[in-house]
């Protein structure tokens, strides 16, 4: 059966946390509205408790957005919870997402917490925040370097109180797609309730596998994946949520599974948070950089205008790019430069190409892109030579 795969979106929480990222309460306010047209299913607006700006920014949103649900992080603490409780109370849709480290480095150098300290804390946070919130979310922070028998101890402490959502965070990008199925597998033939519950994941990328460690975890029965627009956030970033949708659409032959991303607004959404975020994408960014539709190289663009397929697995206009592009340079073949003269009006044929590509080729050599004025000149040159 295919599986129905949440998208949840910490872009203005996790994602601010960017160095140097700041997003002001009205940048926020137009994200969210953009992430609710891109069809993520939950905002994670911000850290209500963390300051007055971080309360309003919360407000803000879960005024401005309609159909997507909003929450607010907190600790296992009861005033973290009560802010959460007044940031979202006008939200049309909410829940709330309450956290506590449970590796046993967070528990004895950040908690200073034993065991027994940590499950308690689990029972009392979500009890309480169960009392006002339906959808209670629990993450066991760093829990991919918690012990497998204290991580199901904490996970079914917190479903005992009345947690709906479990989140499997990855909070220092440490595991990989082999460990987190074996992770997934402990927790499916250990938690009595796996199969009752929302398993989410939140990857980070210190390791460069955010992505793939949450597309391993529906593989193995995550069914919300958590991240941000263009991997931003703490330190190498989370899982890029536009990736984890082209993913999910180009192989869902493989995944067998579908979510309510409008991948047509991926472009905008991510052009936004560059803008707001002050973050040029990189070029070769995997969707959405400036690269990911340009092929220059002479057998890749002869395949382009041959079949696009041969090269592309996603088309620009899937994801809301402009469009597919070769540019010219030394590595292009002359069958690109022919498609490219014809197409600004010269009538060139292959045997035309024998005298242009010789001329193209000393050009590219000296050019990092041989531009359309360039091209004209070379045809200007050739020209010459015949007369």
């Amino acid at each position: 059966m295919t599986k129905q795969i949440q998208f949840f979106d910490t872009t203005l929480r996790d994602g601010e946390q960017t160095i140097g990222v700041n997003f002001s309460v009205e940048q926020k306010v137009e994200i969210a509205k953009e992430l609710e047209r891109w069809g993520v299913d939950v905002i994670e607006a911000g850290f209500p408790v963390a300051s007055p700006e971080d309360f309003e920014a919360v407000q803000a949103v879960s005024r401005a957005v309609k159909r997507t649900r909003v929450t607010g992080l907190a600790r296992a603490r009861k005033g973290d919870i009560d802010a959460c409780i007044k940031a979202t109370k006008d939200a049309a849709h909410k829940q709330v997402h309450v956290f506590i480290a449970t590796s046993p480095i967070h528990r004895e150098s950040k908690l200073h917490m034993t065991k027994d300290q940590v499950i308690a804390s689990i029972r009392d946070s979500v009890t309480y925040a169960h009392q006002f919130f339906d959808i209670v979310e629990f993450s066991p922070e760093d829990a991919t370097r918690t012990e497998p028998d204290f991580l199901v101890d904490s996970i079914e402490t917190a479903i005992h109180a009345g947690a709906t959502v479990i989140n499997i965070a990855d909070t220092v990008g440490y595991t990989n797609p082999v460990e987190f199925a074996e992770l997934f597998k402990n927790l499916r033939e250990n938690v009595k309730e796996f199969d009752d519950i929302t398993f989410s994941v939140h990857c980070h990328d210190d390791l460069g596998m955010a992505v793939a460690n949450s597309l391993a975890s529906i593989e193995n029965g995550a069914t919300r994946i958590e991240g941000t627009i263009n991997g931003i956030g703490e330190r190498a970033g989370n899982a890029a949520l536009e990736e984890v949708a082209a993913a999910l659409y180009v192989r869902r032959d493989y995944y067998d599974a579908t979510s309510n991303i409008n991948l047509k607004e991926t472009k905008r959404v991510s052009d936004m948070i560059s803008d707001f975020a002050n973050m040029p994408v990189p070029h070769n960014k995997a969707v959405v950089g400036a690269n990911a539709f340009a092929h220059e190289s002479g057998i890749h663009q002869d395949g382009m205008l041959k079949n696009p397929q041969t090269y592309e697995i996603l088309t620009p206009e899937s994801v809301g790019a402009n469009k597919t592009t070769l540019p010219l340079g030394k590595l292009s073949g002359s069958h690109a430069v022919m498609a490219k003269l014809n197409k600004i009006g010269y009538d060139v044929d292959r045997d035309d190409m024998k005298k242009i590509f010789p001329i193209f080729k000393r050009v590219a050599d000296d050019e990092s892109i041989v531009t359309e004025d360039d091209l004209k000149e070379i045809m200007d040159k050739v020209k010459e030579a015949v007369h």
